[in-house]
């Protein structure tokens, strides 16, 4: 590579000032006050405002024509008002979740991108590129702005993103170009990726300036796959919502016949008024029953839980993977930097009969390390060194660092010539360089069984298996291996031609042993992964014996594993499809792997019904990661991996994976818990008023009593419920059938039994109302019966707030589910105690100061608190279940 100084400090300053910065503008939304008037083009909403705006009329006749008081307008506008707050808040939580979203934009822009600065390379994030700037390109790389090529070597770019076409080929010489190009074949674009090769660019537009800006649309996360979630929970949508149209039906049908039994005389203003109310109660039990709020709880759930991901180090890109996570059943991981630390230290580098690294023959050394190299190393003020580019080729110069050699000044004091970069097919690298001795020299690095292949003598005239042994001593202590090679070209010869190398005459110079240790927190979340019934495989491209000692080291092998459990990638190549079928559950791991063997071994886990989620980093990875049901790119692989991944773990950790299953498993449960609520509240709620509708009753729950109700239910309570905490305690539990359906037997029980209770304890409530005269709650214990005379303010406001209440406590019980925890524990679980008080408090605020609008007269304290004490045991009752479930699950484990 020719030496480039790039800009300095004053000059990035000056050109960003000019060009501006390296970020797209994203394109304007519609303003905050149109995004909310959509909330009204619901047509259950726009049905109550008509019935509403109509309830006005019949108020504004019955006030000027019968004289009547302005106490008629109260109802109707209160409906309105109940609208407009719940229409509001939903509005404003939908906006605090779209807002977590944008986190996707904000990491995109600090990606690392390595520019030459200064005349020393380094790296920075993306936003910080600006014009003039020189990029240092790899393969797997996105380019991060469009830029003139100075040099490539064997580059092409996928423009699919722009241009549709997939590979592009790209060169800096001229007389290679492709006048038929969309795009000069010298200029890389902004938001395209290397697919092969690597070049040096200049860039000459960034931002909205560049091609990609011009065609602009704001990435986000992508929720285009319909998950069995989804269907499942628009199923359930689907049906509630068509079960209370029907509820409504029949509560119209009850309220006209019981209208026509119990008032033989008719005037039209009054059966008007009581049509529309008629009306509005069924319309308004729509509203209650269908789940509106099932999809703010799984977005409010979703967005909570990416953002809290997005902590421990898991950036969520597609929104299903976060649901998906939770049902994984298999993890198929990579070796190096996801279960070891990537700190890659050479721990020997053994060169045959080389030994003084500084004499004429080490020249071999130094040029095989520093020239045959695609890494770079920052030197920060001199002291501090940052590697930059592939850990195990730094490590080499690291090493050369070590011994006083500045791999900076080998490179100036050579000729690069050529170049065959570095492929997983291949497993090796070669560069053609015109050496310090003035002759053209080929140096191989890769894979040492693959370099020994190729050569037709070892240095010292070791033998085969000397070197062979040498080679199983560190793969059997966990270490990766390289060899080295090299042979003086001739005139005119090559050394590789067409992707492949034909050097003949190879001298196998020596071999290095480099030492990644597992990660500290790896043999834990290997076994938390384990203990959750999620079977864990390596694919990796080192050696058997390297892949069975990390294996050992993370607790996945053990002495009584044997062949039906390992297998390399050429075996696993010769299996046929029904061999695989029936290996493939048993397998832990695969050594010496290809990609696309990866992506075959997905495939064949999915064939056998399994949920798989798969790591990878490199280009040659997306396959699998596309085939996987959850893909898990590493925050320091190829942009390639991680455009065609779900999730991209950020720190590379395998513990990261497990805490991504822990979210997704506690995702699943927590919209459970709010569907277990609502359900049982819809159960009483609709139930009651229609048992009301048929008694001849007055409605036990008025138009604005209800959408309180809607509001506790669906906003409060999808706000409550979703913001839950992860509990550990799920990773004790086996995955779940990712089909099954999301109401389980024990819901239904729930559901059913509780909402029920409340059904039966309501409808006795409403008929002793209706027929009693109740003054205070103490006169319950001394009640007399007498004919309905219907139900006056203080008996509705008692009744509307003994409803809330028994809902209230139930809150808690469904906070509870599936936890195996007390509903008093309460670590983490702010927010849910903060919207607790809100809905307590606000039911305090409407029975007090709501009067006419809700229908209620304000209670007195002893009215409160034998209403507290007397719905409480909705909430003992569950604990005691909970503490005699808990027990017998700690004796079945004992």
């Amino acid at each position: 590579m020719a030496k480039y100084f790039g800009l300095s400090d004053t000059e990035v300053k000056n050109s960003r000032a000019e060009y501006g910065v390296n970020i797209l503008t994203p394109p304007k939304k519609d303003p905050v006050w149109k995004q909310y008037l959509e909330k009204f083009q619901d047509p259950l909403i726009i049905i109550l405002m008509i019935a509403g705006a109509l309830s006005i009329f019949i108020s504004l006749y019955e006030y000027i024509c019968l004289n009547k008081t302005t106490t008629v307008f109260f109802e109707p506008v209160g409906i309105f008002i109940a609208v407009f707050l719940a229409t509001g808040l939903g509005f404003i939580f939908e906006l605090k979740a779209n807002k977590e979203f944008s986190l996707l934009n904000q990491v995109n822009d600090d990606e690392s991108v390595q520019v030459i600065r200064n005349g020393k390379p380094c790296t920075i994030p993306k936003k910080d590129v600006v014009v003039g700037d020189i990029l240092l390109l790899s393969t797997g790389e996105e380019i991060p702005a469009d830029a003139e090529l100075l040099e490539a070597v064997s580059m092409s770019v996928d423009e699919s993103s722009l241009t549709g076409e997939p590979v592009c080929r790209k060169t800096a010489d001229k007389s290679q170009f492709d006048n038929e190009a969309t795009f000069p074949s010298n200029h890389v674009l902004r938001g395209t990726n290397v697919m092969d090769g690597h070049g040096v660019a200049k860039v000459f537009a960034v931002g909205d300036a560049t091609e990609n800006g011009k065609v602009f649309e704001a990435a986000q996360i992508d929720d285009s796959v319909k998950t069995p979630l989804n269907e499942q929970l628009d199923g359930l949508g689907d049906l509630i919502t068509k079960v209370s149209y029907g509820f409504a039906a029949l509560i119209v049908i009850g309220r006209l016949l019981m209208y026509f039994i119990s008032d033989p005389s008719f005037v039209w203003v009054d059966f008007i008024a009581y049509i529309l109310q008629t009306v509005m109660i069924a319309v308004t039990l729509i509203v209650v029953a269908v789940p509106e709020g099932l999809p703010m709880a799984v977005t409010l759930s979703l967005a909570y839980s990416m953002r809290r991901m997005l902590q421990t180090n898991n950036l969520v890109r597609k929104m299903h993977a976060c649901e998906t996570m939770g049902a994984a059943t298999v993890i198929c991981t990579d070796k190096t930097g996801t279960l070891t630390q990537n700190r890659m230290t050479v721990q020997l580098l053994d060169f045959y009969g080389l030994s003084d690294i500084n004499g004429e023959k080490g020249a071999l050394i130094r040029e095989s390390l520093a020239c045959n190299s695609t890494a770079q190393l920052e030197y920060i003020d001199n002291e501090k060194i940052k590697p930059i580019g592939n850990p195990t080729e730094a490590a080499l110069l690291l090493w050369l660092y070590d011994q006083n050699v500045d791999y900076r000044e080998v490179r100036e004091q050579t000729v690069f010539v050529d170049e065959l970069p570095f492929s997983t097919m291949r497993k090796c690298m070669a560069t053609v360089i015109r050496s310090v001795s003035g002759k053209n020299m080929l140096y191989v690095k890769g894979a040492p069984e693959i370099v020994l292949s190729m050569c037709a003598e070892i240095g010292n005239n070791k033998s085969r298996e000397e070197v062979q042994e040498q080679l199983l001593g560190f793969q059997t202590q966990g270490m990766r291996t390289l060899g080295f090679a090299c042979q003086e070209l001739c005139e005119g010869e090559k050394g590789f031609e067409n992707g492949q190398i034909t050097a003949k005459r190879l001298v196998f110079l020596g071999v290095a042993a480099i030492a990644d240790p597992v990660r500290p927190d790896v043999p834990a979340a290997v076994r938390e992964c384990l203990d959750a019934g999620i079977q864990v495989k390596i694919v990796t491209g080192d050696t058997t014996a390297t892949a069975r000692e990390i294996g050992r080291q993370i607790g996945l092998w053990s002495d009584s594993d044997g062949e039906a459990n390992f297998i390399t990638g050429p075996e696993f190549t010769a299996l046929s499809d029904e061999e695989l079928k029936s290996r493939v559950e048993n397998l832990k791991i695969i050594a010496r792997a290809r990609p696309l063997d990866k992506e075959r071994l997905v495939k064949a886990l999915q064939g056998n019904r399994e949920v798989v989620a798969v790591t990878g980093d490199g280009t040659n990875d997306a396959p699998a990661l596309n085939a996987a049901h959850v893909g898990l790119s590493m925050g320091d692989g190829t942009s390639v991996a991680k455009e065609a991944s779900d999730i991209t773990i950020i720190d590379n950790s395998f513990a990261s994976i497990g805490r991504a299953v822990m979210w997704g498993r506690s995702l699943y449960k927590n919209i459970q818990r709010f569907i277990l609520f609502q359900m049982t509240v819809n159960v009483a709620a609709c139930f009651t008023v229609l048992a009301g509708a048929f008694l001849g009753t007055d409605s036990p729950l008025t138009v604005t009593q209800m959408l309180w109700v809607n509001l506790i239910m669906d906003t409060f309570a999808a706000m409550a419920l979703a913001s839950l905490p992860p509990s550990e305690s799920v990773m004790l539990e086996t995955p779940r059938d990712r089909n099954s359906f999301i109401i389980d037997e024990p819901m239904r029980v729930r559901i059913i039994g509780v909402g029920g209770a409340f059904f039966v304890l309501l409808i006795i409530l409403t008929w002793v109302f209706e027929h009693s005269d109740i003054h205070a709650m103490p006169d319950l214990f001394g009640v007399s019966l007498t004919s309905a005379n219907g139900l006056s303010e203080y008996e509705l406001s008692l009744f509307f707030t003994i409803f809330v209440m028994l809902q209230f406590w139930n809150m808690f019980n469904a906070r509870a589910y599936a936890t195996g925890e007390s509903a008093f524990h309460f670590k983490g679980c702010g927010a849910f105690l903060f919207i607790s008080a809100l809905i307590f408090f606000g039911q305090i605020a409407i029975i007090s100061i709501g009067g006419r609008f809700f229908n209620v007269v304000p209670l007195s304290i002893a009215d409160w608190m034998f209403i507290i004490v007397a719905t409480s045991p909705v909430l003992l009752v569950g604990e005691a279940a909970r503490l005699k479930s808990s027990r017998a699950n700690a004796k079945w484990r004992s």
